[in-house]
Parts: C-alpha cells; sequence; structure tokens
C-alpha cells in the first residue's frame, strides 16, 4: 500500500483539539516570573536606571561577560552593528530591554517593573525608511552615518541599452508598510537549573532549537553540551521565531545565576512592540518593453526598512538580497539592474516573515504586468502570456537556476477556472449599476529546500543548509526517526511518517517523529523557508531506506534466502513468490534479542542515519482574486479566490491544502488589513490588537485549489515547497483586483496594506 500521496489528518490534531498539547507557558513549578523594563522612547541616552527593589532588578551592568548579539556577513558592504541583551548607554527603539525583573508571579513581576525608573535623554529619532536615507537624516549607529547597513548591486551589460531602444518605458513606486507575524502563541521561554548535571534546560517557542543553543552558547560563554532547548508545541512562527532574541539570554543567564527556574511570556502588547516586524520596503521601478509588449530589462531600486539592529543569524541582508536575487520571478528576461540597500532606523529589528520579501517583489512584477497590460492594450493573461518563462532548466539574470516548471500552464488553469472572459461582461454590466468588480492574477515562483550551497552564497558567518535523520526500529517492530527540523503546526510529522512509511514498507502509525529536543534530535536547522519537506523529507527517505537494507539483510538470514529474493511489505518480509515470511515486530525482536543469529550482521541494532543537502527547487502558482469595491467607504470583499499550485509531488494534499490556506490568509490580511503603524518620533501606534488589523474567517474568501504536479530531479521525493506560496502570491492577485475594480477612476495601487480610508484617498484624488 503506498501511503504518499493520500490524505491523512495529522497526527497530532486531536491531541491539540482536546487542549492537551504542551505548550511552553503549560510548565508549572516554582518558577521566578520575568517582566521587561522597556524603552519608552525611540532613540536616547541613558542617563540613569533605579529600582525600588534592587535584588529582583537585573540590568546591563550585572550581565558582566555576557557578549552582545552580533550577527555576520562577510561582505565588504555589510556594516555589522552589536545589539546589546540590554540597553546599556543608549536605546535604539521603543520596546527594546532595559531592565529584567523578576518575581514570583507574573503579577509580582509587573508589579515590581513598574518600580523601576529609567531617565533617558531623548534624541532625534528616524522611522521613515524614505527619511533615514536624506542626507542629514540622524545616524542609528555611528558605523553607518548614512543609515544603510547592507547594500547589494549589480547590472547586467546591456541594460542601458534595453531602455534607449525599447518602445515603452514603465515606471512606478511600490510601498509595503511595516506588519507582524502574529502567530497564535506570542514567544515564551521556560529556564530550568539542574544542580546535579549543571545544565540548563531553556524551553521555547522557537523555530531552530539548534541554532538558538549555538547562538545562546555562544553570547554565555559556556559550552552547547551546558545547555538543552526543547521546542515543545509552537503555536505558529511564520519567521518571527527563528532569530536570536536577547531576551532569551536573560532568561537562561538568570537561571544560571539564581539556580532556580525562571519564566517569560510574552504578552501580545509586547509581541507588537518588541518581536520582529517585517515587510517595511520601498521600491522603484523601470521595466523596458519592445513593441510586442516583450519586457527586455528591469531598473529597480530596492530599499528594506531592517529596524534597528540586524537578526541572528540571517542578519539584515535577508530582506534587500533575497529581493535583489530573486526579483525577476518567474518573467524571461536578461538585462536587469539593481540596487537594494537595508537601512537601519529607530524601530523595532526586522526578521523573516513568510515568504521574506518575496510578496513584495511579487507585487512589484505583477504591477508591472498589470500596467504593461494597459499600455498594450491586453489582457492582463495575455501580457504574462508573452512573458512567462516556458522552457527549463532557466538561467536568471541573478545566476538562478529554475529546474522544471509550470509557469504558463498553471496561468491558463486559473483563467479557465476563474472564467475570466464570463467575468468581463459581469464587470461591464456591474459598472453601469453603479458597483466596481476586479480582477487581479499572481504568478511567481517560490524558491524552497535549498541547503548549504545556496546559503553560502550569502556569505553568513552561519550557513544553514543540511538535515540529518537518525531512524531506528525498536525490539517492538516500532520506528522512531529523528530530526532535525522543528515544525510548528505544519503536519511536517505525518508528511514525513508517510515518506518512512512507503520506503519500510509499513503503517505511518507505527512512526513517530522525534523533533525539538537539542538532546535527543542530530543537528539541524529547523523549520523555516520552505525547506523542510523537500530536505528533512529527503533525509527521511535515504535513511528509511538504509534501514530498509538492513531489515532486508536480517531477514534474508533468518529465511535463510538472498536478499534479492526478500520484499517487505504490510509490515511484514517474505521470499518472494508465497515463500516463508516473518512479521517485522518479530524480526526486529530476533534481531535485538537473538543477535547471535545474526552473525553476518555488522550489528545487532537496526539503525540508520542519512543526510540530504540539495541545491535547491522552485515551486510555482497563479492567484487569480475577484473582489468588489464600495467606492463610499472604501471596503474591498474577495468574491472568489483561485489558486493553480505546482508544488511537485504532494506527500499529502490534505495538508499541501492548509498550508496553501493558511498562506493566502495572511496574505489577504498583508493586502488589506494589517500594519504596524509609528508616528514620527518612534512611538509605536498599533500595541493591541484593537489597533493592529487581524482578519478572522468572516473577512476571508473560500478558496478553491487546483494542483499541478511537475516533477523535478531537483528534489528526491519529487516534492517541493509549498509553506509560503499562499502568502507570497496573494497580495498581488488582492491588489491587482482592487486596482481593476477602480480603474474607472484612474486609481492605481502601489500600495499594501490598501485599507478603506487610503481608498477612499486615492478616489477623493483621482
Amino acid at each position: 500500500m503506498a501511503w504518499v500521496g493520500r490524505s491523512l489528518r495529522r497526527f497530532r490534531d486531536p491531541v491539540l483539539l482536546r487542549g492537551e498539547g504542551r505548550f511552553t507557558a503549560d510548565l508549572a513549578d516554582n518558577a521566578v516570573s520575568l517582566r521587561f523594563v522597556r524603552s519608552p522612547l525611540a532613540r536616547g541616552r541613558i542617563l540613569a536606571i533605579e529600582s525600588e527593589h534592587p535584588g529582583q532588578t537585573f540590568t546591563a551592568a550585572d550581565l558582566s561577560g555576557v557578549k552582545p548579539i552580533r550577527p555576520l556577513l562577510h561582505r565588504p558592504d555589510y556594516v555589522p552593528v552589536d545589539q546589546p541583551i540590554l540597553a546599556a548607554d543608549r536605546v535604539c527603539f521603543v520596546g527594546e530591554p532595559i531592565a529584567a525583573v523578576i518575581g514570583e508571579s507574573p503579577e509580582q513581576a509587573e508589579d515590581l517593573a513598574a518600580g523601576v525608573f529609567v531617565d533617558i535623554e531623548p534624541e532625534d529619532a528616524v522611522v521613515d525608511i524614505d527619511r533615514a536615507l536624506e542626507p542629514g537624516a540622524p545616524a542609528v549607529h555611528g558605523q553607518a552615518p548614512n543609515n544603510v547597513l547592507i547594500e547589494g548591486n549589480m547590472r547586467t551589460p546591456g541594460v542601458d541599452a534595453a531602455f534607449a531602444g525599447a518602445a515603452e518605458i514603465i515606471e512606478f513606486e511600490i510601498r509595503s508598510r511595516r506588519q507582524s507575524a502574529m502567530p497564535l502563541e506570542a514567544r515564551a521561554a521556560h529556564a530550568a537549573f539542574d544542580a546535579a548535571s549543571a545544565r540548563i534546560t531553556l524551553t521555547a517557542s522557537v523555530q531552530m532549537p539548534h541554532m538558538l543553543r549555538t547562538g545562546l552558547a555562544d553570547l554565555l560563554g559556556i559550552a552547547e553540551s551546558d545547555l538543552r532547548v526543547v521546542a515543545p508545541d509552537v503555536g505558529g512562527g511564520f519567521g518571527q521565531k527563528m532569530s536570536l532574541a536577547p531576551e532569551y539570554a536573560v532568561v537562561v543567564w538568570l537561571a544560571g545565576k539564581l539556580r532556580r527556574p525562571v519564566r517569560w511570556i510574552e504578552d501580545r502588547r509586547e509581541n507588537l512592540m518588541a518581536s520582529f516586524h517585517s515587510r517595511d520596503q520601498h521600491y522603484t521601478v523601470r521595466g523596458a518593453f519592445d513593441a510586442e509588449g516583450k519586457l527586455d530589462a528591469i531598473d529597480a531600486d530596492l530599499s528594506c526598512n531592517v529596524g534597528a539592529y540586524s537578526c541572528y543569524p540571517v542578519t539584515c541582508g535577508v530582506e534587500p538580497l533575497m529581493a535583489m536575487a530573486e526579483f525577476p520571478g518567474p518573467y524571461d528576461f536578461q538585462e536587469y539592474g539593481v540596487r537594494a540597500r537595508g537601512v537601519a532606523t529607530n524601530t523595532c529589528p526586522m526578521a523573516p516573515y513568510r515568504g521574506v520579501s518575496r510578496p513584495v517583489i511579487t507585487l512589484a512584477m505583477e504591477r508591472l504586468m498589470d500596467l504593461a497590460a494597459e499600455r498594450f492594450g491586453v489582457e492582463p493573461v495575455e501580457i504574462r502570456r508573452r512573458n512567462l518563462i516556458d522552457s527549463f532548466p532557466y538561467r536568471t539574470a541573478t545566476g538562478l537556476e529554475y529546474d522544471e516548471g509550470s509557469y504558463r500552464q498553471a496561468m491558463e488553469m486559473a483563467e479557465q477556472a476563474i472564467d475570466l472572459k464570463a467575468f468581463r461582461t459581469r464587470q461591464n454590466a456591474a459598472r453601469g449599476d453603479g458597483r466596481y468588480l476586479g480582477i487581479g492574477f499572481s504568478v511567481f515562483c517560490e524558491r524552497g529546500g535549498y541547503g548549504t550551497p545556496a546559503f553560502a552564497a550569502r556569505a553568513m558567518d552561519i550557513t544553514p543548509g543540511f538535515e540529518t535523520v537518525e531512524i531506528s526500529m525498536d525490539p517492538s517492530g516500532f520506528v522512531e526517526a529523528r530530526i532535525g527540523a522543528s515544525p510548528h503546526g505544519q503536519g511536517l510529522q505525518t508528511s514525513l511518517a508517510q515518506i518512512i512509511a512507503d520506503e519500510l514498507g509499513m503503517a505511518p502509525e507505527h512512526i513517530r517523529i522525534i523533533h525539538g529536543d537539542t538532546d535527543r534530535t542530530p543537528y539541524g536547522w529547523g523549520t523555516f523557508a520552505s525547506r523542510s519537506m523537500v530536505i528533512s523529507g529527503g533525509a527521511s527517505k535515504l535513511a528509511a531506506q538504509k534501514l530498509k537494507a538492513r531489515l532486508t539483510a536480517a531477514a534474508a538470514q533468518h529465511l535463510q534466502a538472498e536478499s534479492a529474493e526478500i520484499t517487505i511489505e504490510d509490515g511484514r518480509a517474505a521470499v518472494r513468490g508465497g515463500g516463508a515470511g516473518i512479521s517485522l515486530s518479530a524480526l526486529a525482536r530476533a534481531a535485538y534479542h537473538q543477535s547471535h543469529q545474526f552473525a553476518d550482521l555488522d550489528e545487532p541494532a537496526l539503525t540508520a542515519r542519512a543526510t540530504y543537502d540539495p541545491p535547491g527547487t522552485f515551486s510555482n502558482a497563479c492567484h487569480a482574486a475577484i473582489v468588489e469595491v464600495d467606492r463610499e467607504t472604501g471596503q474591498v470583499a474577495i468574491e472568489r479566490y483561485v489558486v493553480v499550485e505546482d508544488a511537485g509531488r504532494l506527500i499529502n494534499p490534505l495538508i499541501v491544502d492548509g498550508q496553501i490556506m493558511g498562506g493566502v490568509a495572511q496574505g489577504i490580511a498583508n493586502a488589506l488589513y494589517e500594519e504596524i503603524v509609528y508616528d514620527e518620533d518612534g512611538n509605536l501606534l498599533t500595541t493591541l490588537l484593537m489597533d493592529y488589523l487581524v482578519p478572522t474567517a468572516a473577512e476571508l474568501p473560500d478558496i478553491e485549489i487546483h494542483h499541478l504536479e511537475t516533477i523535478s530531479d531537483a528534489s528526491i521525493t519529487k516534492a517541493k515547497g509549498v509553506g509560503e506560496g499562499g502568502t507570497i502570491g496573494a497580495p498581488a492577485a488582492v491588489l491587482g483586483a482592487v486596482s481593476d475594480a477602480l480603474k474607472p477612476f484612474n486609481a492605481g495601487i502601489f500600495e499594501m496594506p490598501i485599507t478603506p480610508q487610503r481608498i477612499r484617498e486615492l478616489l477623493r484624488g483621482a
């Protein structure tokens, strides 16, 4: 029986639905509660810190020997800056931790924190990315007087000639406002000191347990073996829980100092204020087209607000450098000029959020195609058809190599599913009635499953990449697979069990996936960047194949046959042609308990280990959205939403569809609702969910999903990344549809989120 390709329900769901999950906040012991005193100013010099309870208050002066966070890129255009664990001399954003206060309860810690008085001399802050780039703007850090922490440039030889000979040149700006990843569970940490071993166990809601252990050990000057990191059930991450946060260093340090457990549970206000933000970008884009509407060249200036500090380990380069490298997307052109800058401001630091820069670059490329369609008087699908890559493998102007895909086919399937021709008829009729409908398309490719070679090109001080899986069958015939990846709601455990089950000829329910514990799993890079199914899945497949070879050899000895004559399926090993057989559970018990009968095996244990480190693969998709815009209120209602996704082989279609739906929901939120807002002095105005607008199920449409399955040799499981695609494609589809609806008013949409207020302002100016 084949398990890959079947829509199994996630194994963990019943536990979570019964409320029996184990999250960091569920740990109950005699832990002291920790609260942070945070800066109320965006920029200033600390003059004094006074506490009414000095024995329970800790400042930077107490953290002697603890290093600051200093992520590195080995590039001449990168400016490294230190992020202190607790601010000592200066503060650089509202919410930066200045002091840590402990109490016997969360309420007491909160009260004691109110008794800490910090005298800060205010200084001029710079908040907006454009203001930060102006001559004479306040410098966030002295090392970067122009506020540019990283700048990437490239220009192919023919860019200028392409623009000089262009039939049409289209120029516009794109602005994406700041957003939060908004995981259901905010950050949380619990650290406990074990006197017998002198080790500390940190339980935390994180995506990269091994990487967190490495970073913390380096900061604290301890051996990694002295620190255990456990990620239990994690209530969403979306990239916000990838990076090393200073709060975790304080929790671990205090546990060692006090020799008792310490817990910190972030509230939503802290999460919105001081957990990593994303998406704050401003682009200027020019496209050169020939007379037939073929794109010949792009010239772009990409500015990314990276906040006050660089995130560890990927650094502030992740947003601008990904934008620069992947801007061309699924379109066929070879002349490309780009400048991409990571710009420091006095705002919360940025870190990867689902899709990283790709929702914004996809929005830019799709708006370019929509504008070109208008200029050439053709449908948006036609201009895309003329420009989409349709021959593989394909090397982009930036050197990325796309494996097999279905870019044009996916768009044409979406066009057919949504019935573009019928929509245009209905749209024209609705305009006659004073109703404004619009349609938008978004075609994109998603890079996923990339290992060490891709990360090495970024010149990070720490290069992620490979994943390792250790697999073993115990004497009862059950299998445990220990993985370095660390899922946080994706259903990875179920999908990996399906892959292993097919290789071992057994049922997935007899396979347990162990993850999220640095003591029990091989060193790995966690779960991020649409990589786990490709890389951890590949390592799982290879390890299972090795274990199958050991089982086959053991069965051959036990059944007195040649290994080539042995088949393993349905939990049983047997001699081909109806010969003798034995259940895998009986074989496992014999291999362990009667090892003298298996003299030819190199060892009795049924174990295997494999590592997988691929160059990467590209999935692709087309999203199509139909919206109606209320001219009077500016409200946008999504009438229909269609996704055609090509993620290679679908290991578990149900889980894939869940990933797409969740991603689309976040992308719609990015497009229409969510925005982190600062005032000109750097004060955060969106501090609660009353201010930061998150859509509910009532605002989201039904999502119609269709699949293509392009099989590529770039992945040994034939699966491609799908974790971020929904979020990447949705903003462009929705905003393109809003722009199409407002075409009678010449009100183009080039900003997200496009709130009702912004729509009303556009219509007043039209």
